[in-house]
């Protein structure tokens, strides 16, 4: 069996649980989008959030393509988590330049949206190369991207209430 045929089982039910995530996350957040929009580190937040389930999607249904080898497995994740990267350096980068008060634990704030794509981009890296533990790493950055957006999404929906 191909190493990445052995993954299909996880890529269906991730493809599954992202897809059902991010429409959730997004119908909660249009509740009170007119005020989320209003503060850039929150509409950074929730885009780098959504932006992590979108990736972890993109992920899985590249891997359930019939024949899919490994390298062209990592290649394409690659770029895409590349890509996708853009969304989580965006809401670092308004996470920093947010001096207010309450914007506390700003180090945890940014590690937790770059750390799903990093492993998608050491993945990759992987899997171009020939090591198929590039596998495991998109498994990890799978769970890791749907943890970091419901923690996201959570707290910007609390935060845009205060």
């Amino acid at each position: 069996m191909d190493a990445v045929e052995s993954w299909h089982d996880f890529n269906v039910a991730i493809v599954g649980a992202a897809a059902a995530l991010a429409g959730l996350v997004i119908v909660a957040a249009s509740v009170n989008i007119g005020d989320i929009v209003k503060e850039t580190s929150l509409t950074s937040r929730l885009a780098s959030g959504i932006s992590g389930l979108v990736l972890a999607l993109t992920a899985s249904a590249i891997g359930l393509m019939p024949a899919i080898s490994d390298v062209a497995y990592g290649v394409s994740v690659l770029i895409v988590a590349a890509g996708f990267l853009a969304f989580p350096v965006q809401a670092a980068r308004r996470i920093v330049e947010n001096r207010h008060p309450e914007n506390r634990a700003r180090f945890f704030k940014v590690v937790l949206g770059l750390v799903a794509p990093l492993a998608y981009l050491i993945g990759g890296v992987m899997l171009a190369v020939g090591m198929p533990g590039g596998l495991l790493l998109f498994a990890i950055g799978s769970i890791l991207s749907i943890v970091a957006a419901l923690m996201i999404s959570w707290v910007v929906l609390v935060e845009v209430l205060r």
